[in-house]
């Protein structure tokens, strides 16, 4: 891959210190916690969140809304970091575009750092959330911090691979014990012959097969490492009830109940992730068909002919910068890179003319009407700099950008 754009990003996102504003952070505005008795309203949570996320206009500056950082935008970030290293490792040429493997461990360590001092604290093990309350429909408000699954997989996978390259303890012991909060704080849906692993500890959203799915990977990698029975009994009773749960289509919905019926692109890319890894660290085999289904339903319904990727499996828009990225990772993570180099390239291509921004960063959405086009830190930056991170790790796009 040309690293240009990947250089660029990476200056305009270390510029800022890898703080930013987030889609989803509309509660963090000053001048809403300083309403008197709105903030008591669920109805006025929800008005005020989608105000930010759905508005073209950012609002943030007016609203006094910080730029923070966010432990899941830190991982992704030490990911990419991580995966970057590995590429100067094997072609030192690729230090002239993203420095040595000295420089990039430098960097590799500070995030891995902050990532240890900001674990949430109170649960049986490492655990990270996001830096912003939300409300989740109007069933319940979830603090700031409060740690979830998907969080969490990011956050400690990250931190595994920074000690493969450094050697730090800290960094693996720090990670592995992320598995005691998967066993021990989050809840276990009986289905389909196995468990469904709750988003979080809070109650509500208890049965999201992608949230199930990556806490089975972080287990799975756990176990590589510790040999515990109860890791790997988990992660395979997750993974048998989310593999019962796929249709004959090859096809995920988000989740089990009507709500949550739909079925997307990047939550399906997940879902594969989650299988292949989990597959990667046990050796269980038995999933082979149930990826090459997902697999094949995954690319044939979510891009098109020019490289454009649609949101959902019957309709393109909203179009989310995270379509454009799970697709390289995904495609990594099963060892599929090199025999869909047609599709990333296009997909990449396109994304580079509709959702670039010379300023150096990636847009959030593009609508059919008015788009977002705001940057945000962790939901767009952080994930397509880890993703564009794998590409020049495995030298996959060489179109000049």
């Amino acid at each position: 891959m040309n690293g240009s754009l990947l250089v660029k990003l990476e200056k305009e996102c270390a510029r800022e210190q890898y703080k930013g504003w987030d889609p989803y952070d509309g509660l963090n505005s000053k001048v809403f916690k300083a309403l008197p008795f709105v903030g008591r309203s669920a109805v006025a949570r929800l008005v005020w969140i989608q105000l930010f996320k759905r508005n073209p206009i950012n609002l943030r500056r007016l609203m006094m809304v910080p730029k923070q950082r966010n432990a899941k935008g830190i991982g992704l970030f030490l990911q990419g970091y991580c995966s970057l290293w590995r590429a100067v490792d094997a072609d030192p040429s690729k230090t002239q575009l993203f420095g040595s493997k000295q420089q990039l461990e430098t960097k590799i360590k500070e995030l891995a750092d902050w990532l240890v001092a900001n674990v949430s604290s109170g649960f049986s093990g490492a655990a990270w959330g996001y830096n912003f309350p939300w409300q989740c429909r109007r069933e319940f408000l979830f603090p700031a911090y409060e740690p979830t699954v998907v969080a969490t997989y990011f956050c400690a996978n990250a931190l595994l691979d920074a000690f493969e390259i450094t050697g730090r303890e800290i960094y693996k012991t720090t990670a592995l014990s992320s598995a005691e909060f998967v066993k021990k704080d989050l809840r276990r849906t009986p289905y389909g012959g196995g468990v469904i692993i709750s988003y979080s500890k809070m109650p509500g959203n208890d049965t999201i097969y992608n949230a199930s799915l990556l806490g089975s990977a972080l287990l799975a990698r756990c176990f590589s490492y510790t040999s515990e029975p109860d890791s790997l009994e988990l992660a395979r009773q997750s993974v048998d009830a989310c593999c019962a749960a796929q249709a004959d289509d090859g096809s995920w919905t988000y989740g089990v109940k009507s709500v949550t019926g739909w079925i997307d692109s990047f939550h399906t890319g997940y879902n594969l992730m989650g299988l292949a890894r989990y597959m990667r660290y046990t050796g269980d085999t038995r999933l082979s068909n149930v990826i090459e289904k997902g697999l094949k339903y995954y690319i044939d319904n979510f891009f098109l002919g020019d490289g454009a990727p649609k949101y959902y499996h019957d309709r393109q828009y909203p179009i989310d910068i995270h379509c454009v990225g799970q697709l390289f990772v995904t495609l990594s993570e099963l060892d599929r890179l090199e025999d869909n180099r047609d599709l990333a390239d296009k997909v990449l291509d396109w994304a580079v003319r509709s959702m670039w921004c010379d300023k150096g960063y990636f847009y959030y959405q593009l609508k059919k009407g008015l788009s977002s086009k705001i940057s945000y830190m962790r939901w767009s930056n952080a994930f397509m700099f880890a993703s564009l991170a794998v590409l020049a790790e495995h030298d996959v796009h060489d179109t000049e950008i």
